[in-house]
């Protein structure tokens, strides 16, 4: 059974650094596009970050760029989103996502960025 659970969520002040990170059951996440995305109340889902199966193709949202990293742990079968130099627009419910089942998503992780 394809799971999916992020945790590393919280509250940080602006500037501030997390690290989320996605642990997957049931498949190995390096056999499939790995992707993370990002809402907030009112709004859609939006992409944040993209990682092929290689590892050797990483992209980005704009927004995003040059703060966030995306790392996959082949071993521990876990992807990690480092996120750094937070800001109050990063707020919202983070998700990882596999496209070994494109309809499934997890509980996602809650990031508040406040002062």
């Amino acid at each position: 059974q394809v799971q999916l659970v992020e945790s590393g969520g919280g509250l940080v002040q602006p500037g501030g650094s997390l690290t989320l990170s996605c642990a997957a059951h049931g498949f190995r996440l390096r056999d499939y596009i790995l992707t993370w995305h990002r809402q907030t109340p009112g709004k859609a889902r939006e992409f944040v970050a993209f990682m092929n199966t290689g590892r050797s193709n990483r992209r980005y949202a704009d927004s995003v760029e040059g703060r966030f990293t995306l790392f996959r742990d082949n071993v521990e079968n876990i992807s990690y989103l480092q996120m750094t130099d937070l800001k109050p627009e990063d707020t919202g419910i983070y998700y990882c996502h596999s496209d070994v089942d494109p309809d499934y998503w997890g509980q996602g992780t809650q990031v508040t960025v406040s002062s």
